[in-house]
């Protein structure tokens, strides 16, 4: 695994210019609310994945005086990450001092994991978040599968752009459609393969975190066209409707995974709290499944673990976190709220240099 041993951030919300070297295992930034612990984990994310989690929006993102955001990784092996993002210029990803077209190289290095408010988007969200969950486990674990979901992005484009046409040569849309099923084939065995691979690592970490729901709860891959139907079919049979709105209605673009309670909707059942350890096992899961399969940790940034948690779940959820061996960031208000007085043996597997917590306060980290 790669592990940030050095991380330095400016000009990113209300951070000062930090400079600070975290613990190879665990991380706790403890703080008042506003004191910029979330805007930490904000840059390591945008850093690995060059998307913020709070804000679509680059302005608020940069510190309102300055026209740059600056974060630089150094890994544990030596690589180097650097990042600029401008309100004037294209942004600029550099990896090794090499300059990347996009995000491929840098998430296969430094994979991420993140567990906020917003991963309950897993279940009240539309496929979409869904959808973005499953592929990033499938990314991560075959490789081949990024050139094939490019390949079907492609041809939908293409595809969707003919519909929105008045007139059309009905030659050029069964050719794109030749090239979108070979692709769609592609990217749908890939995720169904890690769907199989998934569910039983899935259920064993519900098992150890709650269980409670275990047996009525299911998690069912929809490919996104019509079990036992050939897309090729589908896209004949919906052309009349895909014209009329002027995108295609059915493809890989439209996979989902159906988390239910026996035949509902999980999140109208269960309680925020339950919800909360579901999503965690969701995220744990994927962590261990990326160890087993390819042998390296992800790094995990959890922003605000007690938030909707009673303690005996939040010390589970703790419990799993770090026996995944992994790299964790990990917010909280004041560290008794999560427990750290009173389980100390929880962290006794833990030496000195595994474990660092940091204070944040109006921008600045100290140890």
């Amino acid at each position: 695994m790669n592990r940030i041993q050095s991380l330095s951030v400016t000009g990113l919300r209300n951070l000062s210019e930090v400079v600070f070297s975290p613990a190879s295992r665990l991380n706790i930034l403890y703080g008042e609310n506003g004191s910029g612990k979330t805007s930490l984990l904000e840059a390591i994310h945008l850093l690995a994945t060059g998307r913020s989690f709070r804000s679509t929006k680059l302005d608020p993102l940069i510190t309102e005086s300055l026209d740059d955001s600056l974060v630089f990784a150094k890994l544990e092996d030596g690589l180097r990450i650097g990042l600029n993002k401008s309100r004037r210029r294209r942004h600029q990803l550099r990896l090794q001092e090499e300059t990347q077209r996009n995000w491929e190289s840098v998430a296969r290095v430094l994979p991420v994991q993140l567990i906020d408010s917003t991963a309950f988007q897993l279940l009240e969200g539309g496929p979409k978040a869904r959808r973005k969950f499953l592929d990033w486990g499938v990314f991560h674990v075959e490789h081949s599968f990024v050139g094939a979901w490019r390949d079907a992005s492609k041809c939908l484009a293409n595809r969707n752009a003919l519909l929105k046409q008045a007139r059309f040569d009905s030659a050029q849309l069964e050719a794109w459609d030749r090239e979108l099923v070979t692709a769609a084939e592609q990217v749908d065995r890939h995720r169904a393969e890690y769907m199989d691979r998934f569910l039983p690592v899935f259920h064993e970490v519900y098992q150890q975190l709650d269980g409670a729901h275990r047996e009525e709860l299911s998690l069912t891959y929809d490919r996104g066209w019509a079990a036992g139907a050939g897309l090729a079919e589908e896209l004949v049979r919906t052309r009349d409707a895909d014209r009329r709105y002027g995108s295609t209605q059915t493809g890989p673009h439209r996979a989902d995974i159906q988390v239910r309670l026996t035949r509902h909707p999980a999140v109208e059942i269960l309680s925020r709290g339950q919800q909360k350890v579901l999503v965690c096992a969701l995220k744990i899961a994927q962590g261990r499944l990326l160890s087993g399969a390819i042998g390296s940790n992800c790094l995990y940034l959890v922003d605000d673990l007690p938030s909707e948690l009673d303690p005996e779940n939040r010390a589970r959820i703790f419990a799993s976190l770090l026996s995944l061996n992994a790299q964790l960031f990990v917010t909280c208000v004041e560290l008794e709220s999560l427990g750290v007085a009173s389980t100390e043996a929880l962290f006794a597997p833990l030496s000195a240099h595994e474990m660092a917590q940091f204070h944040v306060e109006h921008g600045r980290i100290t140890a």
